[in-house]
């Protein structure tokens, strides 16, 4: 039986969704000088990098970015797998900053509670906030998602894949069942 693919983004609708999420975080941070990006890998991070590179064309302000890796620091490694853990990247000091951690996709909300606990080990921000391209439901955890580019009701049994140009060579968000 061959799975069905439904195309929930476009590489433009991508880009909007991507410029609306910065409007948004830009909106509800009081000092943009006080603001940095933390994208999770593997997509979390090209996608604060774009935050960031939108951010910057409207408001002429550099956001600084990091990259989190999370492998240590989950609960459920047993049920993922093996992985070779990426290199966290936090070239900047996190005391008293507004961080927006970034991810792909929300799910189950595993993942962000592992990055909170990592986050909390470089230091301690003002505020943590949660930006994330897509928002599936099904959380396992309190946990909620401060910025949504797009809520999308799904199954469980049901994938979220999201494609970035400078990952997979092109950029969409589908999402793939029976």
């Amino acid at each position: 039986m061959c799975a069905k693919v439904v195309e929930i983004l476009s590489s433009e609708d991508l880009r909007r969704t991507l410029t609306r999420l910065a409007s948004q975080i830009v909106e509800r941070t009081r000092d943009l000088s006080q603001l940095v990006l933390m994208g999770i890998y593997t997509r979390g991070v090209p996608i604060a990098e774009s935050l960031a590179r939108q951010i910057e064309i409207l408001e002429g302000v550099t956001v600084p970015v990091g990259a989190l890796d999370i492998t240590f620091y989950r609960d459920d490694l047993d049920k993922i797998g093996l992985r070779t853990p990426a290199k966290t990247d936090i070239p900047f000091d996190l005391t008293g900053k507004t961080v927006v951690l970034v991810d792909d996709v929300i799910f189950k909300g595993r993942t962000i509670r592992a990055a909170l606990n990592a986050v909390t080990e470089y230091g301690r921000p003002e505020i943590i906030r949660l930006a994330v391209l897509v928002d599936r439901g099904h959380r396992e955890l309190p946990i909620q998602a401060d910025f949504v580019g797009k809520q999308l009701p799904t199954a469980k049994e049901e994938v979220v894949k999201v494609y970035l140009q400078d990952l997979d060579g092109r950029d969409a968000v589908e999402l793939i069942g029976d």
